[in-house]
């Protein structure tokens, strides 16, 4: 009698198994397919973004030339080319660009090194041509572009912040509806940036920028204070806004409305395909 009972619990529990071990089978079975658009060459352009970048300064903290950083403007134009717009760079005072050095993939630091999408740009004689020669924001007129694209690095949170002409350029393009984005150090122009009617773009917002905890690792990594101020300390000291941020270094962009914000450097392409898709709808 046990021994029947036993056997029977037995059978049991194996008709039971089976189930999961087809739902697993199942799971490997399954069809998973990817696709998107990719522009070809020589198709008509779907429209045009305009990207700022900072013009060459110097770190008040550091002594170090700054400019901007690499990635977060080549990576989010190799999304903006395959989506099929046509992209302007322009910079707060016109002229030669320069990258960041630790941005740029050929440093002998090695910081960037792993950077093959801006180390391909840098071949490309256009690219180069591009950042020889921009024009001056004050030069360009939102009515002419899609959306708007502020690129990060050292550089803006001396030319960016309390820069009027670009706080004005900026609300244009997000106060007319079009995706207005900024990433990284970028992000320093909202801490002042208003609409027309005087309240903040941020007010209501949720948005995201350099975190403290990544300020602080790079600190750390230089053995100094290499900002002048922090963007998540000096946001959450603004009332009704709601900053967030991911853990250190992720790839982390926020679309609220037609505002679009990345965390740092390796959040370019997420901002950028945010905007894509809002363009796209």
């Amino acid at each position: 009698m046990m021994l029947t009972i036993l056997t029977v619990g037995g059978l049991w529990a194996q008709e039971q198994a089976k189930p999961a071990k087809n739902k697993q089978l199942s799971k490997k079975n399954a069809v998973t397919e990817i696709q998107s658009y990719v522009h070809f060459h020589g198709a008509p352009t779907k429209g045009k973004i305009l990207m700022v970048a900072s013009s060459p300064a110097t770190s008040q903290q550091t002594g170090w030339p700054i400019g901007f950083w690499a990635a977060e403007l080549t990576h989010p134009l190799r999304v903006f080319q395959e989506a099929g717009y046509e992209v302007e760079l322009v910079s707060t005072e016109g002229g030669k660009l320069m990258m960041d050095t630790y941005s740029n993939p050929t440093d002998a630091s090695g910081y960037s090194a792993h950077d093959v999408i801006s180390l391909g740009y840098m071949q490309q004689k256009w690219f180069n041509e591009m950042l020889e020669n921009t024009k001056k924001l004050t030069e360009v007129e939102a009515k002419n572009y899609d959306a708007i694209f502020l690129v990060g690095g050292q550089g803006p949170m001396y030319t960016y912040r309390g820069n009027k002409n670009l706080e004005k350029l900026f609300a244009d393009f997000y106060e007319h509806g079009k995706p207005s984005a900024a990433v990284c150090h970028s992000t320093t122009l909202l801490l002042e940036a208003k609409k027309s009617d005087g309240s903040l773009i941020v007010k209501g917002k949720t948005w995201t920028g350099f975190a403290d905890a990544e300020e602080e690792f790079a600190d750390q990594a230089v053995g100094q204070k290499i900002q002048p101020y922090r963007i998540e300390a000096e946001a959450r000291k603004i009332d009704g806004t709601t900053f967030k941020v991911a853990p250190p270094f992720s790839a982390y962009a926020i679309a609220d409305g037609n505002l679009i914000t990345g965390q740092q450097q390796n959040s370019g392409a997420a901002a950028a395909e945010l905007l894509v898709n809002m363009l796209n709808k």
